[in-house]
């Protein structure tokens, strides 16, 4: 087994874990003024992290493409619409692919 794929398992199982831990907290803690004003905040956080994840190449060279551009102005137009995280992220994706296939 590579590196790699202990990363990527260590990553499933975290995630996993992160999810459960959020199911089982009591209702109290998620309906905190706080905690709602992080959560109305993580979409666009990441958002942030898959452009710019998406911007710089596998040589840690900053590489502008007009179509992850185009999906990020999308995402962004869903997010003005207050469109719900899934959206954003399948209309972003779904721009993004269709300009690149075009192309």
């Amino acid at each position: 087994m590579t590196a790699l794929w202990i990363a990527v398992i260590i990553a499933a199982v975290g995630s996993y874990a992160l999810k459960l831990a959020g199911l089982s907290l009591p209702e109290s803690i998620l309906n905190h003024p706080t905690v709602q004003r992080i959560a109305h905040y993580l979409p666009i956080a990441m958002l942030s992290a898959l452009v710019i994840t998406e911007l710089f190449d596998g040589g840690q060279r900053f590489a502008v493409d007009w179509t992850v551009l185009a999906g990020l102005a999308a995402a962004v137009l869903m997010l003005i619409l207050k469109r719900g995280l899934l959206v954003v992220f399948v209309v972003a994706v779904a721009v993004t692919a269709v300009l690149r296939l075009l192309t």
